[in-house]
């Protein structure tokens, strides 16, 4: 069942699954799987819904690993496979000294996932410091690296989410080597649990353990014992709108300028639309979590159905009151319409 292999622990069967564990099998595993018709690539399942009926095709469960590194006097340009585990890696960065993803500590998935969605938290996204990805073409079969230039790396999208069809393979980032006086915290909530101003400098070790403390605060780091992290993490993207129409919102609701745009914060919008942390429709094994807003959480026994419910609950509900349309972040998988 593919509820065993994702985070929301929903989902029912695939019709055959590949589990390669070198980037050799992974390339030979995508051919077999794109030979076969339907395909789907999965990693840590951190970012799907996949439906209760499961997914008639082939799923290529991604389990490569290996880290290589090269440093200079600049930095380090360090090479991971696709299959490590994402926290692991950020574990093994801040542990060898390189600095640039302590902030992203805690975050579930695989490393070849992350540059899928351009994963991001408190002030840094992975576009900082991506410089490249190897990459498996499904539509021409080639096998090159591609620079992050060419991936349209943007809020929580890239080309590899929609459009370029194929596997990530391996994926190069340049890191820094931390200086004695640590990195700069560019997140306001940050600098305010660690006690320093914004910018001010701090050891990679010192932002890691803050930021997974925080993101436990939220559930937001998987716990196998706690239904209230069985999630897929922020349901829902942070809005982007017109100021034009950020202008018609409440005084209060959060807002940050995003190039011409202006962002919202999702979570706001579902408070103060009135679903609290911890509701669920009646009678449903879905429900928010008692954390954080932004989390739809598996309470134990839902279905995707369930899931797929509460979240057209929340989008309506903010429509209603805010005319704000929610975008969910989870890939869905298979046929979740009523």
């Amino acid at each position: 069942m593919l509820a065993d292999l994702t985070t929301l622990r929903v989902g029912g069967p695939a019709a055959r699954l590949l589990t390669p564990t070198t980037t050799d099998e992974l390339v030979a595993a995508a051919f077999t799987a794109w030979e076969d018709g339907e395909w789907l690539v999965l990693g840590g399942g951190s970012n799907v819904l996949v439906a209760d009926d499961g997914f008639d095709g082939t799923v290529v469960l991604v389990r490569t690993t290996g880290v290589a590194s090269s440093a200079d006097a600049d930095g380090v340009t360090v090479r991971v496979a696709a299959g490590e585990p994402w926290d692991a890696f950020v574990a093994t960065t801040v542990e060898n000294g390189w600095s640039g993803l302590e902030a992203l500590s805690g975050i579930p998935g695989t490393v070849g996932a992350a540059p899928v969605q351009n994963i991001g938290a408190y002030g840094v996204e992975l576009s900082d410091v991506l410089t490249a990805i190897e990459f498996l073409d499904a539509v021409t079969g080639e096998r090159a690296w591609v620079p992050a230039a060419e991936l349209a790396l943007g809020y929580r999208t890239s080309t590899l989410k929609h459009g370029r069809r194929g596997v990530v393979l391996t994926v190069e980032f340049r890191l820094g080597t931390a200086s004695s006086d640590g990195v700069p915290v560019r997140y306001a909530q940050l600098a305010g649990s660690l006690g320093v101003e914004l910018g001010a400098l701090v050891p990679p070790s010192t932002v890691r353990s803050e930021v997974l403390r925080l993101r436990g605060s939220k559930g937001m780091v998987l716990d196998t014992d706690d239904p209230d992290t069985w999630s897929a993490g922020s349901f829902f993207t942070n809005p982007l709108v017109s100021p034009e129409f950020a202008e018609t919102l409440p005084a209060d609701a959060p807002r940050w300028p995003a190039g011409d745009e202006v962002k919202l914060s999702a979570a706001w919008l579902i408070e103060h639309a009135g679903v609290h942390r911890g509701y669920a429709v009646p009678g449903s094994r879905a429900g928010i979590s008692s954390k954080h807003t932004l989390a739809l959480t598996n309470r134990g026994g839902a279905t995707a159905a369930q899931v797929a419910e509460l979240a057209r609950y929340v989008q309506v509900t903010v429509l209603n009151r805010f005319g704000v349309a929610l975008v969910p972040e989870p890939v869905v998988v298979g046929d979740l319409v009523d």
